[in-house]
């Protein structure tokens, strides 16, 4: 569970809302998020503290965080031994907020931190989830093609009806956010997973900056990610797949042979090789796709087995 707010009696003051954000080798950036994070929440009111995880950086990131942990006790910073990935790294900076709304977002300076009002704003007003929408998105079509297929199944499998499931600036009711914290990490897709539980949500508009860059998604590691959402949102994924691959293949048997008797009626030469090979290749592509479904699906039992921890802490702050 998450830890509770600090009661009233004590020194530090309990904030209103907690910034997480995940790092990877983001030291040219840390500063500047830093400093307009500071600027828009103060130009608002807001009393806030920001969660800071680094994700086992390479470059100088956690030495950035300590310098500005030192200079504003808002600060709080925490080092993973290796790289966990950014979905372990929010694990680790859900679990030590205490405020009441919990704003989610990247470290790279794509998201912009002078929306984390409007974020804010739409939860105080009612809402469990408030989702961020790239209404403009600055990334390359190798990107944006991958994640709206991602973002139609997601939409089919979670029933709710928002456009972007991939943006990670949102903002959490924390209420919202407990009951689901033991799968988080775990999980990838924080946001469908908490708004696959009934939570109410609304979509707000927000800047997106071209990446500085290359992206750390390939190609591989998006067909992994749709992988995941398959086996991890699609209730009985195996026995759909294994019905719809028998109708497709009995319907291309069916044609085939007619097609086959036709042209052997016609020219007394029927081409079995030719059809045979396209249902062999075809027949063997579904079955990689569902062995890769099922490897998914061996690697979650591996895991939950083995009980290893979601990522271990070095340092913090």
């Amino acid at each position: 569970m998450l830890p509770r707010p600090l009661p009233e009696s004590s020194n530090e003051p309990v904030p209103a809302i907690s910034i997480v954000l995940p790092l990877y080798n983001e030291a040219a950036h840390v500063a500047e998020l830093y400093r307009r994070t500071v600027e828009a929440l103060d130009a608002a009111e807001l009393h806030f503290e920001l969660i800071c995880i680094d994700d086992g950086s390479l470059d100088s990131t956690f030495a950035e965080l300590e310098r500005l942990h030192a200079a504003d006790g808002r600060i709080r910073a925490v080092r993973l031994k290796r790289n966990f990935g950014q979905h372990a790294a929010m694990h680790a900076g859900l679990v030590r907020a205490r405020g009441e709304v919990l704003v989610t977002m990247d470290g790279d300076l794509q998201n912009s931190p002078e929306d984390i009002p409007l974020l804010v704003s739409a939860v105080e007003g009612g809402a469990d989830v408030a989702s961020g929408r790239r209404a403009i998105r600055r990334d390359s079509w190798g990107r944006t093609l991958p994640s709206r297929l991602i973002n139609g199944m997601l939409r089919r499998f979670t029933g709710a009806e928002i456009t972007d499931f991939g943006c990670a600036f949102n903002a959490y009711r924390r209420s919202a956010i407990e009951p689901m914290l033991g799968a988080i990490g775990k999980q990838k897709f924080t946001k469908a997973l908490v708004l696959s539980g009934g939570a109410s949500v609304v979509e707000v508009d927000v800047a997106h900056a071209p990446r500085a860059g290359r992206s750390r998604y390939s190609p591989l590691r998006l067909t992994r990610l749709a992988l995941h959402v398959l086996a991890g949102f699609w209730p009985q994924p195996i026995q759909w797949i294994g019905i719809a691959m028998g109708v497709v293949c009995t319907l291309a048997a069916i044609a085939l042979g007619i097609y086959g008797v036709g042209f052997w009626i016609q020219n007394a030469d029927f081409p079995g090789p030719l059809f045979g090979g396209v249902g062999v290749i075809f027949v063997l592509g579904m079955q990689g796709f569902i062995l890769a479904l099922v490897g998914e699906y061996l690697g979650r039992i591996q895991r939950e087995v083995e009980g290893r921890p979601l990522y271990t802490i070095d340092k913090e702050l």
